[in-house]
């Protein structure tokens, strides 16, 4: 080959050459355009959804604390651990290493993994202790992501577990004021934009999109220290008459303020397996029973109000039976000639019947249903319950006898205090409230001032040497109350051996503070009585009530009012 053939051919590989280069250099520049220009948004997105997330921000849930500020329910911060399954499907080490962390078996790792397996999230497990989730954080392991969380702890553990309630695992209110309230003390959740490393760790907060906003606090109207001693009380009662349950219901007679509410049996609320769903129920509102004696003493208010008849009226209860149509009402004795006030003193059916059935059925049931029975309290409480009051038009004697010592209507433990709260204040009615009054209610006068003091005054002989509820003194203090002893309505109609054991009462009886209801609910011990089995524990409750209250004692020991009187004279 010539030299100019050699030249010539160096030439075209040369030119090859320059071109192939021109052109690859072209294409690069073209790419790098399309990538930058033309692509540009559609590679950002790709980019930011594997490593700029938008992550949720938990909302703190509102605290719920007593009267005083203490705490009741609040919210500790946790740890939630969860895996993206594609990710994690491949990496068997990782899955060993994440259970031997958590505690937790491998073949249960993999069964979560698999059930999601299409997705992009599935827990693992939820709310573990922040050390724990350190531990995940510094293993660094692929497919393993954590995110904080809030879990409900309640320091009263199962005191005030009916009235407060519960949250499920997802902060999601599941009974008591955390049901009724659930949308006031779960806040608003936030969010936010961060960036995160190749296996998941945040590197960067980028933004903030939506401000957290925390639930409301709520401050109820117990008082942790009255919830505490009528929790004592009922459970040491309900243990020693081995009875299927309880309940005591502790009201303030200025505001209407619950100040103690607790029932038997309870649950802990900081278990997540609390037990059968029957002792989540507050039996307080949403139990019924009939009231029995308890509610006579409104029997005679409306004996009083109409006219016919003042508490030195004599009544014949011989000889301790009324027939009643084809009925026969009995006393547990033969009381003989009573007056109005002896009539609750001894707690004569007889001379209950014998008054109500001289009087109109409208007024009977005008007072029940000022007083409440049939009704909502006012309390707000999710699953309250209205009870059962006849509609006058529809009684008959005997049901409107009956009526008159407590059978054939039926009422909560919470309508019954609230009825003696009447009482108690002089005749006015004020609305139930589980919260924390800023000031009274002004409260609508139902019964007349002198009628309620009147009858409150026949209530103390209950408590005299001749009545049924002498166990419910309360030494130092004047109590007024009523016993009632009820037998149980079953299918063929009344159990003759499960009884409905109860005392409501007040204190002091001269200017009444408290009023207390204690329903044992078929104690199965020596005493089934109202008097000797519910009466003694409104006398440890009330007396530890009044003295933690610093309510003045009104009424002196005789030993002490004697010693007194020899000092003067001596």
């Amino acid at each position: 080959m010539n030299d100019s053939n050699k030249t010539a051919s160096f030439r075209i590989r040369r030119f090859l050459l320059l071109g192939l280069v021109i052109s690859f250099a072209v294409l690069l520049s073209w790419r790098a355009v399309d990538l930058h220009v033309v692509q540009h948004d559609f590679l950002k997105y790709q980019g930011d959804s594997r490593h700029l997330r938008v992550v949720k921000v938990a909302a703190h849930r509102g605290n719920i604390t007593d009267r005083d500020g203490e705490p009741l329910a609040v919210s500790t911060p946790v740890v939630s651990v969860w895996a993206n399954p594609q990710e994690l499907m491949a990496e068997r080490k990782a899955v060993a290493k994440l259970a031997r962390i958590l505690n937790m078996r491998v073949d249960r790792i993999n069964r979560l993994i698999a059930r999601h397996g299409g997705r992009e999230f599935a827990y693992i497990k939820r709310h573990i202790n922040p050390d724990v989730a350190d531990k995940i954080q510094q293993a660094d392991l692929p497919g393993i992501y954590t995110q904080r969380e809030y879990r409900r702890y309640y320091p009263a553990g199962e005191v005030a577990s009916h009235l407060v309630g519960f949250t499920n695992i997802d902060d999601v209110g599941q009974e008591g004021v955390e049901l009724a309230y659930d949308e006031l003390l779960s806040g608003t959740p936030g969010s936010k934009r961060v960036i995160r490393a190749g296996r998941g760790q945040l590197v960067e907060n980028v933004e903030s999109i939506s401000q957290m906003q925390p639930g409301e606090d709520l401050v109820l109207s117990i008082d942790r220290r009255l919830q505490y001693l009528a929790y004592r009380e009922l459970k040491a009662a309900v243990k020693r008459n081995k009875a299927r349950s309880g309940t005591v219901v502790l009201l303030d007679v200025k505001t209407g303020e619950v100040l103690a509410m607790v029932n038997q049996p309870s649950f802990n609320p900081n278990r997540r397996k609390r037990g059968g769903k029957s002792r989540y129920r507050n039996r307080a509102v949403t139990d019924v029973f009939e009231p029995g004696s308890t509610i006579k003493p409104f029997t005679i208010v409306a004996a009083l109000e109409s006219g016919q008849y003042k508490s030195n009226t004599r009544i014949n209860t011989a000889p301790g039976q009324l027939r009643v149509g084809k009925n026969t009402v009995r006393d547990m004795h033969d009381y003989g000639m009573l007056d109005v006030s002896r009539v609750l003193t001894k707690s004569s059916n007889v001379g209950a019947s014998k008054i109500a059935l001289s009087l109109d059925a409208d007024q009977m049931w005008s007072v029940f249903r000022r007083i409440g029975i049939g009704e909502h309290t006012g309390s707000t409480f999710p699953g309250e319950v209205t009870g059962v009051l006849p509609v006058y038009k529809r009684w008959r004697q005997f049901q409107q006898a009956t009526l008159s010592f407590g059978y054939g209507m039926s009422v909560t433990a919470l309508q019954l205090a609230s009825a003696y709260s009447v009482l108690a204040a002089d005749g006015v009615k004020r609305p139930v409230s589980l919260f924390k009054l800023d000031k009274a209610p002004e409260g609508e006068q139902v019964i007349r001032a002198g009628v309620a003091r009147s009858v409150r005054a026949m209530l103390e002989t209950v408590l005299g040497p001749e009545g049924t509820g002498r166990k419910a003194r309360v030494e130092g203090y004047s109590v007024a109350g009523k016993t009632g002893t009820v037998h149980k309505s079953t299918a063929g109609g009344y159990a003759e051996d499960r009884y409905i054991s109860l005392f409501a009462g007040m204190a002091p009886a001269n200017n009444p503070r408290l009023v207390a209801v204690v329903m044992i609910d078929e104690p199965r011990g020596e005493d089934y009585y109202g008097g000797l089995v519910a009466a003694p524990v409104f006398s440890r409750l009330m007396s530890g009530a009044l003295r933690l209250l610093d309510v003045p004692p009104d009424r002196l020991p005789v030993l002490e009012t004697r010693r007194d009187g020899e000092a003067q004279h001596g």
